[in-house]
């Protein structure tokens, strides 16, 4: 078995598991556990903080609103949707898109742990403020660690990860807009080296 077929087969087992999770009370309310989706093993790992309303019903991350904007910048910054591996810090929609609670991030954990262990990314881009707290991250805001490449231990491996905003941002404050095309540039010149 090839390695690709074999990274396959690990991350449709991981999914299998998280489509039956019923570790917090997220698993209650949904329609379908949003696992992730794209290229595996894959040098880009995209992170969001949490499914919402459409992604709920398919079963598959990004694809609302806030996808579309940010499937649009990808291209913008010559990157290719099916390049990347895209997943959520947590695996269900939150009641009404409420930010995920430290107890609902910490129960999907493991599951993102094993997905980047799964994946290898040469770097993480993580989505803003739950993204970038579910993978240990600390910071008072944002800006703090927004726009540059920083190095941390998750699980037993040793990522780089880099801190945008939540497309979501940008796309109802059009100032962000080319400071966040800027980062998914710099995104870009990382993993093409």
């Amino acid at each position: 078995m090839s390695v690709l077929q074999d990274k396959s087969m690990e991350i449709s087992e991981l999914n299998t598991k998280i489509n039956s999770c019923i570790l917090c009370a997220l698993s209650k309310g949904r329609k379908n556990a949003v696992p992730g989706e794209g290229k595996v093993p894959a040098d880009l790992m995209i992170l969001g903080e949490a499914p919402g309303k459409f992604e709920d019903i398919a079963g598959r991350p990004f694809i609302g609103m806030s996808g579309k904007f940010l499937t649009k910048y990808l291209e913008k910054a010559g990157i290719r949707r099916e390049e990347v591996f895209i997943t959520n810090a947590v695996k269900c929609r939150p009641p009404n898109n409420r930010k995920p609670k430290t107890e609902e991030i910490e129960a999907c954990r493991p599951y993102l742990i094993s997905q980047i262990s799964i994946v290898k990314p040469k770097l993480i881009l993580a989505l803003g403020v739950s993204a970038s707290s579910s993978l240990g991250m600390s910071f008072s805001h944002l800006s703090e660690i927004r726009g540059r490449i920083t190095d941390i231990s998750i699980g037993d491996r040793n990522v780089k990860v880099y801190v945008t905003f939540h497309p979501s941002f940008p796309m109802r404050f059009p100032k962000a807009r080319e400071g966040f095309l800027d980062d998914l540039v710099k995104v870009k010149d990382f993993i093409m080296r």
